[in-house]
């Protein structure tokens, strides 16, 4: 039976994040200093006390329960609260530090955030990011990611941060192949391509000997009509930013999304969270023209 007559110390919770970092035991115990055989025990010893398992283990390592994801959740807030506190004491200001993992689509990393990324880097050094990729939405509730960013019109309620922009889309070809919507072939998005339902009817009338080819990414897409593969419909931020693409067409207002930045509630006043949300909702503000379809110009005849 659990133990309800003791509590967790801090060097639990030490061991605990340590494990659910590093993914085995030995080499959690070689990040605090202990030997293996210690953690080992440790380990035992507040598992029997909490009357639950805190990991799942795997021939490839350990990973955390449900109860064990609490705990480590629990472990970080307790770890920058100490740290705040003592900074504070000692007459320092706490500067955002740690790791932050951030999700969002290739597209968007390629042809948006890496240049910011590099500022975020100068301005905030403390903070290692760790980006994940990929076009499907990961569950923040269970810390696939602290942040993402992601072209939604329903972003989950479970989540919470804010609208910073919209997604304009259009028609695009490659630079001065004279390629037009009419008489050339076309690049689509695969239907395992999370885009609005709108792109995905807005092909259903194309005869399918005029489809060249499906992308289940939108950077495939997007290098598919540049390499001259058919015209095909882009986000403006993506098209108008490469040399390589002309816009046949003014943004089609049926194919709009909308571009969120979110995180979960428990982690939205985390000073490293904060800092970096701030940070790229203000960068991101600064390309609106480019990510909202104005910063581009239709060429004739497309």
């Amino acid at each position: 039976m659990p133990d309800s007559a003791r509590t967790i110390a801090w060097d639990d919770f030490r061991l605990i994040d340590a494990i659910a970092r590093a993914g085995s035991l030995p080499a959690a115990a070689a990040l605090l200093g202990v030997h293996h055989s210690t953690a080992f025990r440790r380990l035992g010893q507040i598992e029997a006390m909490l009357g639950c398992p805190l990991f799942e283990r795997h021939r490839t390592g350990y990973v955390p329960t449900q109860a064990g994801e609490e705990v480590v959740a629990l472990a970080g807030r307790v770890d920058e609260d100490i740290t705040a506190v003592t900074r504070r004491l000692s007459g320092q200001i706490p500067a955002p530090q740690g790791e932050v993992r951030l999700a969002t689509s290739d597209s968007l990393l390629a042809d948006l955030l890496l240049p910011m990324l590099a500022g975020l880097r100068q301005a905030q050094p403390a903070i290692r990011l760790d980006i994940v990729t990929g076009n499907t939405p990961l569950n923040l509730s269970r810390r696939d990611a602290d942040i993402a960013l992601r072209a939604s019109d329903a972003p989950p309620d479970t989540l919470v941060g804010r609208r910073v922009g919209g997604i304009a889309w259009a028609l695009y070809g490659p630079t001065g192949s004279g390629m037009t919507a009419d008489a050339s072939p076309w690049v689509v998005p695969g239907e395992s391509l999370p885009v609005g339902r709108g792109l995905h009817r807005h092909h259903q009338h194309l005869p399918p000997e005029r489809i060249a080819g499906r992308f289940d990414g939108v950077l495939g897409l997007t290098g598919a009509v540049e390499a001259g593969l058919g015209v095909g419909h882009l986000p403006c931020f993506a098209g108008d930013a490469r040399p390589g693409l002309e816009r046949l067409s003014d943004p089609v207002p049926e194919l709009a999304g909308t571009l969120w930045l979110l995180t979960h509630p428990d982690l939205r006043q985390t000073p490293r969270i904060r800092a970096v949300m701030d940070y790229l909702a203000e960068a991101i503000g600064a390309r609106r023209e480019l990510i909202e379809g104005q910063a581009g110009r239709v060429v004739p005849g497309g």
